[in-house]
């Protein structure tokens, strides 16, 4: 705000110079206009710093004073005794004391704005807000927005707003209350990259990167999952993972952030492979390879960090009071769209396995929190198969059925991870957990 107040206010000597050469010229009505101007702009510049820094600002004082001298200018030039040299001498010690009065009346604060659409994908952008909100000099603004699940024929079809879901200790904003154009914060965070190209989901259109980054100096992507690390060099595997690089916001984003300095070569070849050799300078600027959020508030995490819901003891705890060996089992979207019934064999043979080895293990099962409207979208004969699935799931009691926001809870309590490749994966790997990748077509047929 400080900056676009100063961009009003440089505008004035400009002004000022106009209207003492028009009394030079005896031009009243050139002279008549600037002096409107300039004092629109002061009253315009006072009502903002009063709505943001409380009324009684020196500045706001020094605005004052100098309307009240551009009243004075009017009347004298009316009345015919206004002197160019006293009047041009008047507004620049006007104008100075204003600027000065303007430079330690507003603090330099940044606005950062967090824009999360799933509550459980916050942790993608959780200890960047973090630093920014213990920044003084920060104003850190998170504003969830509203997502629509998408119908076979790519249309909307319910909208979903996730803002209760958030940390108690995450100060929400209301998407309606806040006017991102109006306020054109310095920088505004994304996670999600997709705009109107996925096919299950779509964030709210007015918050595509595309128009975000009209609103904004600079807009930042840092991608809502980590990848398995590949080989730059390695071309097939960096075209296998181009899905999820070429999207709206890489593309957009003055900025995108990465998990590690290798993922960052990796999305670097993949962009110029898109879009040609001579794009390289400007992608090796943009992508930075300072990390995940994700992982590193996975590392930092204990024991201590996590709140155990009721229900899930009964399963953690046997009657001595000793622990089971606690499995997270991931099912992800791309194994799912790959080999869909398939895939759904596969998950109701795991649930037989774990049945007859409840009393040793816990099986903690979380599938991808878009699972359910990826098959009502892609693979809508399947969804009732799946939520039987689902209910035999839960009413054998099976194990833990974890549809919270919270992943990183389940990391914390599990023991080994079992599943399909995804970005659990990864950060199962940062924290030194067991990984077994499941095979959907190893089945025990009897």
């Amino acid at each position: 705000m400080k900056n676009q107040l100063a961009e009003l206010i440089v505008l004035l000597p400009e002004a000022h110079e106009t209207i003492c050469g028009s009394l030079r010229k005896n031009d009243q009505e050139t002279a008549t206009v600037c002096l409107s101007d300039c004092q629109d702009t002061a009253v315009a510049v006072g009502t903002k710093i009063d709505e943001t820094e409380g009324e009684g600002t020196t500045t706001v004082k020094a605005l004052e004073e100098y309307c009240e001298l551009l009243f004075h200018i009017h009347q004298d030039m009316t009345a015919g005794t206004a002197d160019p040299k006293k009047v041009e001498k008047q507004l620049k010690k006007h104008y100075i004391d204003i600027c000065n009065k303007l430079l330690y009346d507003i603090p330099e604060t940044k606005e950062v704005v967090f824009l999360p659409y799933k509550a459980s994908m916050w942790d993608s952008l959780e200890t960047v807000w973090k630093r920014a909100s213990e920044d003084p000099k920060i104003n850190a603004v998170v504003i969830p927005i509203p997502y629509y699940d998408k119908n076979p024929d790519g249309s909307f079809r319910e909208m979903h707003y996730e803002g209760a879901e958030f940390p108690k200790d995450v100060p929400i904003v209301s998407y309606e209350k806040y006017n991102l154009e109006a306020n054109h914060p310095d920088e505004i965070y994304i996670h999600n990259p997709y705009d109107d190209t996925n096919y299950v989901t779509s964030i709210h259109p007015a918050f595509y990167s595309k128009k975000l980054r009209e609103y904004t100096d600079k807009l930042v992507y840092i991608p809502y999952f980590v990848l398995e690390e590949i080989n730059p060099d390695n071309m097939a595997a960096v075209k296998g993972i181009s899905a999820f690089i070429d999207t709206p916001g890489v593309i957009y984003a003055d900025e995108v952030i990465v998990q590690s300095e290798a993922m960052r070569k990796v999305y670097i070849e993949c962009m110029v492979n898109l879009t040609g050799e001579y794009n390289r300078k400007y992608f090796e600027q943009k992508i930075k390879g300072t990390g995940s959020p994700k992982i590193e508030k996975i590392k930092s995490m204990t024991i201590d960090d996590v709140t155990v819901p009721e229900e899930w003891k009964r399963h953690i705890y046997r009657e001595d009071g000793s622990c089971k060996k606690i499995i997270i089992y991931n099912t992800s979207l791309a194994c799912f769209l790959e080999n869909s019934e398939q895939m759904l064999r596969k998950i109701q043979d795991v649930f037989r396995i774990f049945k007859e080895h409840k009393g040793e293990v816990t099986l903690l099962w979380r599938p991808h929190p878009l699972y359910k409207a990826t098959i009502s979208s892609m693979r809508p004969h399947l969804a009732d198969v799946y939520d039987k699935i689902v209910e035999i799931y839960k009413t054998e009691d099976l194990g833990i059925y974890d549809d919270t926001a919270d992943m990183d809870r389940a990391l914390v309590l599990a023991d080994a991870y079992y599943g399909d490749r995804s970005s659990l994966v990864t950060l199962c790997k940062a924290i030194g957990m067991p990984v077994m990748l499941q095979n959907p077509f190893v089945i025990d047929e009897d």
